[in-house]
């Protein structure tokens, strides 16, 4: 009976660990920075951005295309300096909040 309970215990640590890494990484993945709208392509839901480090998604200073809902486009322009939150989904870079 000791060796079941003992068992059980490493599967549960096992599975809290693992729940803690997928939540911390999830949380890492998501971060924001300002710069400047160097080109917008509404129609594919792009927006090119010169942006400082986001080290939160091990980002240098660069200038960068995200995808982005077009509906945040609206007051937005090529030169125009912006604030905005990225995350990385499935591998791309997505803004999904942005202002002047």
């Amino acid at each position: 009976m000791p060796f079941v309970n003992q068992r059980a215990l490493q599967a549960m640590a096992a599975v809290l660990a693992l729940t803690s890494f997928y939540s911390t990484s999830a949380v890492a993945q998501e971060g924001t920075a300002s710069g400047e709208v160097r080109r917008i392509d509404i129609e594919a839901g792009k927006i090119t951005i010169k942006h400082g480090a986001i080290s939160e998604l091990q980002l240098p200073a660069m200038t960068l295309v995200y995808k982005i809902d077009p509906a945040l486009l609206k007051d937005i322009k090529p030169g125009d300096r912006v604030s905005f939150t990225a995350r990385r989904e499935a591998g791309q870079y997505v803004v999904v909040s942005i202002s002047k």
